[in-house]
């Protein structure tokens, strides 16, 4: 079996995998084992061959559809999901996700944040741009009046707020981080919703002041 990241492209446009197809062409340890143009071809690449990763658009009206992700895990649990598309449709999204999709971009997401979402779900990994990830959060915490113990945030969650704290802007932290200025905004605002805060300046203040961050970090 190959050392390399098995992945099949699932996508009714010849031209949205073709770009797929260069973007992998970057991550020395990805191989393309398949590319599909609608869900009987995908079904037949995961049947015959071992697949890492699918990365797939569900909303192409006869060709994929919102069953894909089912469909797949049903054929090879093991398999990650990443979906790139432009569905906005809230209770659609929700279905993907609870089906066993891993990751979930746009096709609006920049190069990085492909490639990015690309590693992660990989590695087992869960991948969210911004707008997919506002939706999981609304779902997940609804307004409303709850406990206001501090809510635990990731390691790299803790090291961004660290660095925001520092006075560094998302390209410096990118730079650093070497991730994508657009991932930093997602995370940002992640923090900022599960703080319950409005603003990086609250967000720091209110870090320093429940433990999040010490002093001494920011020298």
């Amino acid at each position: 079996m190959s050392s390399k990241i098995q992945v099949a492209l699932a996508d009714a446009d010849v031209l949205c995998r073709v770009g797929l197809s260069g973007l992998l062409a970057k991550i020395s340890d990805t191989e393309i084992v398949g590319e599909a143009g609608n869900t009987e071809e995908l079904l037949r690449i995961l049947q015959d061959d071992h697949v890492d990763v699918v990365i797939v658009d569900y909303n192409q009206p006869k060709y994929f559809d919102y069953t894909i992700a089912a469909q797949i895990k049903k054929i090879s649990t093991d398999t990650q999901i990443l979906v790139i598309s432009s569905d906005s449709r809230r209770e659609r999204i929700y279905q993907v996700l609870e089906d066993g999709v891993s990751s979930f971009l746009t096709k609006q997401c920049d190069e990085n944040e492909i490639l990015d979402a690309i590693a992660a779900t990989a590695k087992g990994e869960k991948f969210y741009c911004h707008k997919i990830l506002d939706m999981i959060i609304e779902r997940s915490f609804p307004s409303k009046d709850e406990d206001c113990t501090p809510t635990s945030l990731t390691p790299r969650e803790k090291e961004i707020l660290t660095l925001v704290a520092k006075g560094k802007v998302a390209k410096e932290i990118a730079a650093e981080l070497h991730i994508s200025p657009h991932t930093i905004y997602t995370h940002r605002k992640n923090i900022l919703k599960k703080l319950q805060l409005t603003s990086p300046t609250e967000m720091v203040v209110y870090a320093l002041e429940h433990g999040l961050i010490d002093l001494q970090s920011l020298n």
